[in-house]
């Protein structure tokens, strides 16, 4: 498998269904890649779960599709055990998490309770219903749509599940020409119906261990870690990176690497991912009045590069 040819054949496919934002194609391609959860965060409209369906198919995964609402339960996501008179037993029936790519549409529509159901399956891979352990499909994505919390109805996602995504991104409104390219063009739900799937089993397997070789040298180490200690300095967040936040700091860029040809991370990989990797983690002090991304951003460029 030619892995760069495969690699720009993804991102070309998925560029023909979101129009006009490259850069967080490469984002998605490279949070997947890196074995790592995706949260869209956008205002309604704007082609989030349009995004999710065309990641899932390019990538040739099983695809499983949850609308979050106040009402959803726990075990609307991992599924219950139903009497069964033929039987004589619980037989247990998995619910929609047993999927390789779980959609969570609207994720902050439904409540903490659901929400935290989440958890466990994100970072252990497994769930737990009824006392009994089961293990997910492998791989398995939760790739997430989260609304403004501005919005009414919606529940802000507690701190340690935000620390489950690897990465977040805002699609925002496409610019004037590829506006004109949607409004004329084809619906996008069936452009994604046609996609094909770019993606064996094998080589998506081959390709998440290119992105784990990437080689990662001493001086790139000792700027992620300037850029770890500069948010805990207190100068520009209430509370610092967890060591599981660099960790994942480390693969994004590797991905990142790998997506742009190279076979190590350099600091345009780093920069390159950084807010979309950590900004969802953290909450800017003072008054600056930048948001989480903009003052990583303005941290990023008063930290020195190696």
């Amino acid at each position: 498998m030619d892995a760069q040819h495969k690699l720009k054949s993804i991102t070309d496919q998925l560029n023909t269904v979101i129009v006009g934002k490259p850069a967080q194609i490469q984002d998605c391609v490279a949070c997947l890649l890196a074995g790592g959860h995706l949260l869209i965060d956008d205002v309604p409209g704007v082609g989030k779960t349009t995004l999710a369906h065309a990641l899932a198919r390019t990538f040739g995964l099983q695809f499983s599709r949850v609308q979050f609402t106040s009402d959803l339960m726990p075990s609307d996501l991992s599924g219950v055990s139903i009497y069964e008179r033929g039987k004589e037993a619980f037989v247990f029936h998995p619910g929609p998490i047993f999927a390789q790519v779980l959609l969570a549409d609207e994720i902050n529509r439904a409540s903490p309770k659901t929400q935290s159901a989440l958890l466990e399956a994100m970072e252990e891979k497994q769930v737990t219903v009824e006392g009994e352990t089961r293990a997910l499909p492998q791989p398995f994505f939760v790739i997430a749509t989260q609304n403004p919390l501005d919005q009414i109805g919606t529940y802000a996602l507690p701190e340690s599940q935000l620390d489950r995504f690897l990465m977040r991104i805002s699609l925002g409104y496409p610019d004037r020409a590829a506006e004109r390219a949607l409004l004329s063009g084809e619906d996008r739900r069936d452009v994604v119906d046609k996609l094909p799937s770019l993606l064996t089993l094998d080589e998506l397997h081959t390709l998440q261990r290119l992105v784990l070789a990437v080689h990662t040298a001493d001086p790139l180490l000792n700027y992620v870690q300037d850029l770890i200690a500069a948010t805990r300095s207190g100068q520009w967040f209430m509370q610092g990176l967890s060591p599981r936040a660099g960790i994942a700091v480390i693969r994004a860029a590797k991905a990142q690497a790998l997506l742009s040809g190279r076979d190590y991370v350099a600091p345009d990989d780093v920069q390159a991912i950084l807010p979309q990797a950590v900004a969802h983690r953290m909450v800017p002090v003072g008054n600056s009045g930048r948001g989480a991304e903009e003052q990583v951003r303005a941290m990023l460029a008063a930290v020195p590069l190696p």
